[in-house]
């Protein structure tokens, strides 16, 4: 008889051992599936956050090499007035140099280099409108009075901070969600050589302003030059999301007394000597697993004594990170399942086995090969291993969904935890391209802080899984469900077909 419609015949004739076959069948296919999703999403979302997560390069001044150099000019200052007692040394003070736009072309033109935004910060005085007052027990001050309200402050760091960018989509500030346009649109790269700008809502709300007004902006007074009034033309209002301040201590200034211009404005306002500088430079990496390559070739580009280029992919790295741990647990679950099942089903083979010793013998009594009786048993699984895919794929979208979400979430608190306590281990220092915020030591400056909520909010939008059943996670699922049967009806055969049909039936 062929041994295919034996097999047949024995699923059909033992309905209820076919059935209980086939559920711990589709038990271990289900948990197998749900490992091959996890570990497939896993990895789709690693792939995914290499061009949707960002990475930077940061092009500033080199803060290290120009304390490095202040330092040498106080120790030359005190050799000579130790041998000059009549000198008087004075402390020098800390020159920073600023990025020219000539170098941030050449970086910009690397391999590698999506994008590129230029940030230039610097302070105004409200000419004819009124500015946000923070300070406790004061009231608002009116457009040009100075910090005459703020304790007696000179009127030498201006009421109104300038943030100059390329644009304000680029900017850090917009592009991790702290501000929001609500009205009007934001800053492009049209924009550049205007005096376009965008205010924030509270000021608008203030001083009833609305797109299209205009308003006045003086610049500081200086030992160079005297200070000038412009018009400014307000195209975009944004909502700032962030409560802290620009600047810490006395005098700060409220964030809704932020206004993004042009970076070429803000220089404007900066004076002559700021023209085609930048205070940083802010370049988007496309591939961020080659952010260190495309470092390394800048750094050829620049002055390293005065300048630094600092790499920022922490968001690609806690995508990484996390989904790294997800892949880990989907390869434990689908050997740990994978091995489980083999022994479950060479158990169950086994004991199957035994129960059709006399059936066994009288095949082999009649002249039946071994290795068609191996085969029936095994047709016999296929057929239980093909319904219980069928079963498993079923529902294995939902429980590798619903595992994953657990997975996810315990991997996105562990990366979370290390990298704030990284963050606290490293003293809460901004990097070099985020300094002169105004931030004093041992303080995050507001901007660190929303970057940390941007690689936090990053990770949670580019780390859930989307697992989805595909034509060749079904292909894999079938493999290893053919090799585990196959092991064990190897592994639960071996004991009886090595014995002869005359002690197989004088056994039963």
């Amino acid at each position: 008889m062929n041994f295919v419609k034996r097999a047949w015949l024995n699923l059909w004739a033992r309905k209820g051992r076919s059935a209980l076959l086939i559920l711990v069948t589709a038990a271990i296919m289900l948990f197998v599936l749900a490992g091959l999703l996890l570990r497939s999403a896993a990895n789709t979302a690693v792939a995914n956050a290499k061009s949707s997560v960002g990475a930077t390069l940061t092009l500033s001044a080199n803060r290290e090499a120009a304390f490095k150099k202040m330092r040498e000019q106080m120790e030359d200052q005190s050799q000579d007035s130790d041998s000059d007692s009549d000198t008087t040394p004075t402390r020098p003070s800390l020159t920073m140099t600023p990025v020219k736009l000539s170098d941030a072309e050449k970086i910009a033109k690397l391999s590698g280099i999506e994008s590129y935004n230029v940030s230039v910060s610097t302070s105004a005085n409200a000419s004819g409108f009124d500015v946000i007052e923070t300070s406790t027990g004061t009231s608002i001050m009116q457009g040009g009075g100075g910090f005459g309200g703020r304790g007696g402050f000179e009127d030498n760091s201006g009421d109104i901070t300038i943030s100059g960018v390329s644009s304000t989509a680029g900017a850090t500030a917009f592009s991790d969600g702290t501000n929001t346009i609500t009205k009007g649109r934001g800053l492009t790269s049209d924009d550049i050589g205007t005096k376009n700008v965008v205010v924030e809502t509270e000021l608008a709300k203030q001083n009833d302003l609305a797109v299209g007004d205009t308003i006045k902006l003086k610049s500081l007074k200086t030992d160079d030059a005297a200070a000038k009034s412009y018009t400014v033309t307000i195209v975009g209002i944004y909502k700032a999301k962030s409560s802290s301040t620009a600047q810490m201590g006395p005098g700060a200034s409220d964030p809704a007394n932020t206004i993004f211009t042009s970076y070429s404005f803000a220089n404007t306002l900066k004076g002559s000597d700021a023209k085609n500088t930048a205070d940083s430079v802010i370049f988007t990496v496309s591939t961020p697993s080659k952010v260190d390559s495309v470092q390394k070739a800048a750094k050829k580009l620049i002055n390293t004594s005065k300048f630094s280029i600092d790499s920022n992919d922490a968001s690609y790295q806690m995508v990484k990170a996390s989904m790294s741990s997800v892949t880990s647990f989907a390869d434990k679950i689908v050997w740990l399942v994978a091995i489980a099942g083999t022994i479950i089903l060479a158990l169950i083979v086994i004991l199957m086995i035994r129960e059709r010793r006399f059936e066994i013998g009288v095949l082999l009594a009649l002249g039946e090969r071994r290795g068609k009786i191996i085969a029936q048993f095994f047709c016999e699984l296929l057929v239980v291993l093909l319904v219980a895919i069928g079963l498993a794929s079923a529902g294995g979208q939902f429980v590798g969904d619903k595992l994953g979400e657990q997975v996810v979430a315990s991997a996105q608190t562990s990366t979370t935890n290390n990298a704030q306590g990284g963050f606290t281990r490293g003293g809460g220092q901004a990097p070099s391209g985020d300094q002169g915020q105004g931030a004093p030591s041992g303080q995050m400056p507001g901007n660190m802080g929303g970057r940390a909520s941007a690689n936090q909010a990053a990770m949670q939008k580019q780390a859930k899984l989307s697992t989805r059943i595909t034509l060749k996670d079904v292909g894999l699922l079938t493999v290893l469900g053919l090799a585990i049967i196959l092991i064990a009806i190897t592994a639960g055969a071996a004991g009886i077909l090595r014995l002869q049909p005359k002690k197989v039936l004088i056994g039963s």
